[in-house]
């Protein structure tokens, strides 16, 4: 099924005409209302007028984080704050928020977008909605909420948090699809089982789960074992929220809607942009936002795109899972790793779960890593001898495949702390 047929199936050279013409527009208002721009345009000497192609948008400046912070709290609104609707924001280590703000022509596409992505999924009018995603300045639980209305199924506007509750929820209001980070569906399928509750058994057929990286062996496993189809949701509380992109029942790539982002695979390093095909960091440009549109926005998030035609019949670029973000790619001994990958040698492996944390120190001059990972109920044994054994297994497949050294250290059920948000995935002890 698809939310707008015209749209997301629309041949690829209109898609360019109608990106272009939009480009055009969102350079014209950026240079003359938002001083930032302005500026890096005038440094650059470029002007509107000579952005003739989409190949000339590698002429335009980049919008990082950073810049977000330094014009906090409106610098970077392109109307007045009159026009504004509506304000997120998402916390970040320094301190100060990234502020984003939106006009009702934005809550409104942003409603649309989230409501492709759910149809994507199968969800449909006739379905209850539980939204385990956070409510408040961030942008999951109300992204995932208006997305959900806007279909016309039942929402349920949970929130994060009250787990046993959340549980007990899902089964007696009979929701058919969850919304949440994927490592807290994780979270409420064990509360389930400690409460003896059997998700597969529930009506619960469908999983919109985003916020952060995870792996396809990790879908995989949480399909078998909660008996729904898990799809998987793209977006930046920065560039709009939730909504970005969506995996559709091909799960083959998340199509990016196109008619209201640019997309772009740049080197993190040189900045240049990539080949076709290349992996690289995700750079983004919203052609239709009003309140803060954002020119070439790095993401920091690694992932590649595909622009051939889906078997689904969009014909939209889809971006491959994201493996990880380019400042939490971790260095070990001069070896470059990220965290899903590991993930996918864990998740491999029977008897072990889906929850584990990346302890990195330094002995001396030389750094060192701890690969957490809990078993699953059960597997716990006094067995020693046999957990070692699959301990080295472990081991030398992260060192077979990822070229790193580390030690791997099995722990017991419900031993690593869970949140209720995005997963803690690592813990860095050189920074403390």
């Amino acid at each position: 099924m698809i939310f707008d047929i015209e749209k997301e199936t629309m041949p690829r050279e209109d898609l360019k005409k109608l990106q272009l013409s939009r480009l055009q527009d969102l350079c014209s208002r950026i240079y003359y209302n938002v001083p930032f721009y302005k500026k890096k345009f005038d440094e650059l000497g470029v002007k509107p007028a000579d952005i003739r192609s989409l190949d000339d948008l590698k002429r335009l400046p980049f919008t990082t984080k950073q810049d977000l912070r330094d014009n906090y709290p409106y610098g970077l609104f392109a109307v007045p704050l009159d026009n504004i609707e509506r304000i997120h924001a998402s916390s970040g280590t320094t301190g100060k928020a990234v502020v984003d703000g939106y006009t009702r022509r934005d809550v409104a596409t942003w409603a649309e977008l989230v409501a492709r992505g759910l149809t994507m999924a199968g969800a449909t009018a006739s379905d209850i909605v539980h939204v385990a995603y956070g409510y408040g300045l961030f942008t999951g639980g109300l992204g995932a909420h208006y997305g959900a209305e806007r279909i016309g199924a039942t929402v349920v506007p949970m929130s994060g948090g009250a787990t046993r509750r959340q549980v007990q929820l899902l089964r007696d209001f009979g929701a058919t699809v969850l919304c949440c980070t994927p490592s807290y569906a994780n979270y409420l399928y064990e509360a389930a089982v400690d409460q003896g509750i059997d998700i597969a058994k529930l009506p619960l057929r469908v999983g919109v789960f985003g916020a952060e990286p995870w792996t396809d062996e990790m879908r995989q496993d949480m399909e078998r074992k909660m008996g729904i189809s898990a799809h998987n949701i793209y977006g930046l509380s920065e560039v709009m929220g939730p909504g970005v992109a969506m995996d559709c029942e091909e799960k083959n790539g998340m199509h990016i809607h196109e008619d209201h982002f640019i997309a772009e695979i740049i080197d993190p390093e040189t900045c240049e942009v990539l080949p076709e095909g290349s992996t690289g960091e995700l750079v983004l440009t919203t052609i239709t936002k009003q309140g803060m549109p954002l020119l070439r926005y790095r993401t920091r998030d690694i992932t590649s795109l595909d622009h051939t035609l889906c078997h689904c019949g969009r014909t939209t670029a889809r971006m491959t899972r994201i493996t990880g973000r380019s400042d939490d790619m971790l260095i070990i001994r001069g070896v470059n790793l990220f965290p899903s990958q590991v993930e996918s040698i864990l998740m491999e492996k029977e008897g072990l779960a889906s929850t584990y944390q990346l302890v990195v120190d330094r002995e001396g001059p030389l750094d060192t890593l701890e690969v957490q990972v809990e078993l699953i109920e059960g597997m716990f044994s006094d067995e020693v001898k046999a957990m070692q054994e699959q301990e080295v297994r472990v081991r030398k497949k992260i060192k077979e495949f990822l070229g790193v050294t580390a030690k791997v250290t099995f722990v017991a059920p419900h031993s690593i702390k869970r949140s209720e948000g995005k997963a803690v995935r690592i813990i860095d002890k050189r920074k403390m």
